[in-house]
Parts: C-alpha cells; sequence; structure tokens
C-alpha cells in the first residue's frame, strides 16, 4: 500500500514550536535514534562527539543565508507589496528571480523599494501559477547584493510569530561557518545552526572530517506537501555544488568503512543526488554543480548518507518524509510522540535528533 501525505501528520502543540534558539548553540537537546533498533537516548547537542568516532566524515552545507524578505510598495497605486526571493532563474544573466509575494500584483506591475538612498526597482514579468512569480529587477550584481543587505529582512519561517524581527535574528538565523562566498540561501540549513567553532574543533580532535557541499536553500523548503499522493508532489529545484575534494574524501571513506554523516536534509539531498555509480569508476574527479529536485520518501534506497543531524520537521512535510526514508516510518512516528512527550522543542529553532 503506497503511503499517502496524510500519513506524516502528527499532533503538535503550539507551545513546542520554538520562537528562539537556545544559547549557547551547543545547549539545544539531542535526540539520538538508532535506525537498526529504534532505541533512543535523550542528550544535548554538545554531546555529539561523543557519538563520532575516527573515521567517521561529517558533511556541512556552507550557504549562507541572505535577507530575501524585501517590503516595497507599488508604484502605481503606492499599496504594501511583500517580495521574498526564492531563487534566481536558472541561468540568470538579467536578475530575473523566482519570488514569493505577499499582497495583490499582476504581471507588468511595478515595484519600488526605498530605504535611505538606496533605491531598487522590480517588475512583475510572469505568474508561475505555482505561487511563485518571475520578477526583474534593475539592478544587479555587487551593487544589487548591497541594497539587498540594506534593505532586506531575514525570511524566518512563518511559524515564528513575532510583531517584528529582532536585530539578533540575522546571527541567529545563520550557521558559525557560512561561506561569504557562498550567499544564496532565502532559508538557513538549520541542522547546522546547532554547532559552534569550538564544537567544531572538538570533533575535528576526535579524527573526524568535515567538509562542506553547497545546495542555496529555497523558501519551498517550508511548504507542505498538498497533494495526498506523495509521488504526486513536484519538488522545487534548488542550486547545488560540490568540489572535489570533498568527492574524493567521501570516496576514501567510504572504501575505508566509515560514515558519511549529513548534517541537515540539504546536505543530504545533495550528497544523494550524486551519480554514485558512476563517480565510483571516474578517473579524474572534478567539482560538480548541478540543479537537484531530488524527492526521498520511505522506499528510497541510500547510497552515500549513512547518518544524519537534523531538527524536528514539520507535519506532512517533504523533510519528514526524507527522515522516514532513513530511518523507517514506524520508528520516526514512535521517536517524534517521545519528542513531544518530553517537551523537546521544534523546528527551525528548536532542538535536533542524531540518527545513527
Amino acid at each position: 500500500m503506497s503511503l499517502k501525505t496524510s500519513d506524516f501528520f502528527y499532533n503538535l502543540p503550539s507551545s513546542l514550536i520554538a520562537q528562539k534558539p537556545v544559547w549557547p548553540r551547543d545547549h539545544s537537546r539531542l535526540l539520538l535514534l538508532n535506525k537498526k533498533t529504534g532505541l533512543t537516548q535523550h542528550k544535548h547537542f554538545y554531546n555529539l562527539p561523543d557519538y563520532l568516532k575516527k573515521g567517521d566524515l561529517l558533511i556541512l552545507n556552507n550557504s549562507k543565508v541572505f535577507p530575501a524578505r524585501l517590503i516595497g510598495h507599488k508604484k502605481l497605486t503606492g499599496g504594501r507589496i511583500e517580495i521574498f526571493l526564492h531563487q534566481p532563474r536558472k541561468n540568470n544573466v538579467d536578475n530575473i528571480w523566482e519570488c514569493l509575494i505577499g499582497g495583490r500584483v499582476k504581471e507588468e506591475s511595478e515595484i519600488e523599494f526605498l530605504s535611505c538612498r538606496n533605491k531598487l526597482n522590480a517588475k512583475i514579468i510572469k505568474n508561475n501559477q505555482d505561487g511563485t512569480w518571475l520578477v526583474s529587477f534593475d539592478l544587479s550584481g555587487d551593487k544589487f547584493w548591497k541594497i539587498i543587505d540594506k534593505i532586506g529582512e531575514v525570511p524566518l519561517p512563518p511559524y515564528i510569530k513575532r510583531p517584528k524581527q529582532l536585530a539578533s535574528d540575522r546571527n541567529n538565523y545563520q550557521t558559525v561557518f557560512a561561506d561569504k562566498n557562498e550567499v544564496g540561501s532565502a532559508a538557513a540549513p538549520t541542522a547546522g545552526l546547532h554547532f559552534t567553532k569550538s564544537l567544531l574543533k572538538k570533533i575535528r580532535d576526535k579524527g573526524v572530517v568535515i567538509k562542506y557541499v553547497t545546495l542555496h536553500v529555497g523558501l519551498g523548503t517550508f511548504a507542505p506537501v498538498k497533494e495526498e499522493k506523495i509521488t504526486d508532489h513536484k519538488m522545487h529545484s534548488e542550486l547545488a555544488a560540490i568540489n572535489s575534494e570533498t568527492i574524493r574524501e567521501i570516496l576514501k571513506v567510504k572504501k575505508q568503512g566509515g560514515r558519511i554523516i549529513a548534517v541537515g536534509t540539504t546536505s543530504c539531498r545533495t550528497l544523494e543526488s550524486l551519480d554514485w555509480a558512476s563517480l565510483k569508476k571516474e578517473t579524474k574527479i572534478q567539482d560538480k554543480s548541478f540543479w537537484t529536485d531530488i524527492f526521498i520518501y520511505p522506499g528510497y534506497k541510500f547510497k552515500i548518507v549513512d547518518a544524519l543531524v537534523t531538527n524536528f520537521h514539520l507535519p506532512t512535510s517533504t523533510l519528514l518524509m526524507l527522515i522516514s526514508a532513513l530511518a523507517g516510518k514506524s520508528q520516526i512516528d514512535l521517536a517524534y510522540q517521545e519528542a513531544v512527550q518530553r517537551k523537546y522543542r521544534f523546528f527551525s529553532y528548536g532542538d535536533a535528533m542524531f540518527i545513527s
């Protein structure tokens, strides 16, 4: 019997949806789940190195979040518009973005964004009929990014409910290892938020190798699956990259029998998007950059990832389906029930799991 979207629903008290992160970052709680036995343990994130060993390879997503929420006004009427930069159009040369829009617009609508001496103009190009619009901006390159950094806001998930953003969100909603040369995520790879620089050093000191991939996370990461038959769901494409050094390390660790541990579903999806069969035969490993829309749900056979550090995910989300594929749906169901009973904190600013 095929699984339905409703099979991935669970009841969560709203009081368990984290509105602010724990501080220090690594003091969040950590639920350990053995995917073979289903046994659970309850620790804190700073205990993670105790469950890693020499020969493991930890893969982090180093994409940097940018302030993708823009508040503007329609030139014609002055009406307030919110534009969420989702991702640039593929092979983008004229700075056209796929966006989510709050407010009433139509094709050819013109929007302006003002902040002190800065000005950015946009034009609505097309309704994509999937909840997104194509929007063209009149600036590009460094000029575009400088003004986005000044006028944009961090696009916190809709379940974080506050009258206004906190100044600390820009720092809190960014991993400590985000690469300034890899700006592109509209949402944080939230499993990485629990790491501190001292914790990463402690992990390295154990003989665990740490490498990075890049997947620019789109706002579609928050979207629930609407189709009842999960195989009818279409994933948004996201831009991913993995360098040759990381690929060679993966091949080495696999050959030596070590574990590939992905931090976050974004790192997991990047790794599983690789053509593993071809990769093992390549004589000259090269950097790889690609768009991925891989959808992982129960029945999927993992090729590369052995273990996963992850947050607690929304009901009926593709992320919940992914971890159910890794650990088994019944075991995830029981682990989530246990997490609710023990009052773990859920979602982006919440606690974490280590599935191994």
